[in-house]
């Protein structure tokens, strides 16, 4: 069985001061209790070693929301893997929707993206997903076949234990809409049925697939209860050390 991967995405949110003490406030309410999920956390780069710092010796991981394909150079701005695994990452989000749209990273550079994370040691995390306007015209198993297709076409299949797939439906970021459960379980399902046909069934079948668009405590267990939901990438409720840690516990009792 799939181990569940809950993931917090903090977006540009949460400087390292506020970041280390939401992290501690994360720490401390499963101070007395462990977790069988895996849980993640990406801060911003700056808040990432004072979110670090805060999990140490904790089950809590920590991880980054973006990546550099150099290993140095004059990249102003960037950031290396190399740097993100000595601030104690273990995790890297790769094109986000929000870097597609905002920053123009198309599959071909989520892909570089992806391989880069990988061969270095890192777990990446691939976002895909459709915008409203290519759900409507019933684009969206087409978009989304073209994202994956790119990123798994620039790996191998040995590369499977570290890659992770999360599924944003884009309609769904911060617009307080949610996919439903039978449209995140469609998608996920024809998601790890595109890996399978690139690589094969058992392979895909170990790949966990995340819904990413508006996850929070009130819809948690419809989306995680789905056959191939094996965990969420999640905004605003992975702000709350609270409702994080309800997501956490609704997962816990899923698999329980």
């Amino acid at each position: 069985m799939r181990t569940f991967l809950i993931a917090g995405n903090w977006k540009m949110n949460a400087e390292p001061s506020h970041a280390a003490k939401l992290a501690a406030e994360m720490v401390a309410n499963w101070s007395d209790k462990s977790f069988s999920s895996e849980a993640l956390i990406c801060p911003p780069f700056i808040s990432i070693p004072a979110v670090a710092n805060a999990f140490d010796g904790s089950d809590f991981k920590t991880g980054a929301q973006n990546v550099h394909t150099e290993d140095n150079g004059a990249f102003t701005g960037e950031i290396s893997t190399s740097m993100l695994k000595d601030a104690g990452c273990e995790y890297v989000i790769v094109g986000h929707s929000e870097r597609r749209e905002y920053n123009g990273e198309d599959n071909d550079v989520v892909a570089a993206k992806a391989r880069k994370v990988i061969s270095d040691g890192l777990k990446a995390i691939v976002c895909v997903g459709e915008v409203l306007e290519e759900r409507k015209e019933n684009r969206h198993q087409a978009v989304v076949k073209g994202q994956v297709e790119t990123a798994i076409k620039a790996l191998d299949k040995s590369d499977a234990e570290s890659l992770v797939i999360a599924y944003e439906p884009v309609w769904a970021i911060g617009t307080g809409e949610t996919a439903s459960p039978e449209q995140a379980q469609e998608m996920h399902e024809f998601i790890r049925g595109l890996i399978a046909s690139e690589w094969d069934k058992e392979t895909a079948d170990t790949i966990r697939i995340l819904y990413g668009g508006s996850m929070k405590p009130a819809n948690a267990e419809e989306l995680l209860s789905q056959p191939d939901v094996d965990g969420g990438l999640i905004g605003g409720a992975s702000l709350k050390a609270d409702s994080f840690s309800e997501i956490l516990t609704i997962s816990e009792s899923i698999k329980s």
